[in-house]
């Protein structure tokens, strides 16, 4: 089971949009489901962007940088994606993340090294659990065929995404579970 730093708390708390970002970027061509889908996928992509280009520059191991150099170039290339569709439908997306998603980026900030490649593993894998789930839902039950298409198009990137991640995460927590001192019972 993955165990995170402060990450459980932001996961919660990073799926909340605030109520003047979603009065604000709704469209009256488009429903409420899917403007809110459009402004969670927007919000999600701009963080994925950011973390990453974090990754670039603060993970030591390897793997994570150059997953994270993929990460800059396909989130930007779906984020640019999403603009244009929304943009057809009379949407103006936010342009700044949320709340949660700020304060899991300045949680990374202070952390370097394996406490870093470790922390950023697992939250690349909960935003991309997460963003696997809102994906699917739109997917499945979006109402403008547009939007709906998009998810389609874009939801396996992402399940690969998060399949790739699972390991990494699951062996940094598992390295970090030995190195924890046992509790005495």
């Amino acid at each position: 089971m993955l165990r995170t730093l402060s990450f459980a708390a932001f996961a919660a708390a990073a799926a909340l949009v605030p109520s003047s970002v979603f009065a604000q970027a709704t469209s009256e061509k488009m429903g409420v489901s899917d403007s809110l889908f459009a402004i969670t996928a927007a919000d999600g992509g701009m963080t994925e962007v950011i973390m990453a280009q974090m990754g670039v520059k603060k993970a030591t191991n390897p793997e994570l940088k150059k997953f994270s150099e993929q990460m800059v170039e396909e989130h930007t290339k779906v984020n640019n994606q999403l603009k244009e569709l929304a943009a057809r439908k009379g949407m103006t997306l936010p342009t700044t993340i949320s709340p949660g998603h700020q304060f899991c980026g300045q949680s990374l900030m202070g952390l370097s090294g394996e406490e870093f490649d470790t922390a950023y593993a697992v939250s690349q894998l909960i935003l991309h659990m997460d963003t696997v789930a809102v994906f699917s839902a739109e997917a499945e039950r979006g109402q403008d065929p547009d939007i709906k298409a998009f998810a389609a198009k874009t939801l396996p990137h992402i399940k690969a995404h998060t399949k790739h991640l699972r390991p990494i995460a699951q062996r940094y927590e598992h390295e970090k579970m030995e190195k924890e001192p046992k509790a005495a019972h």
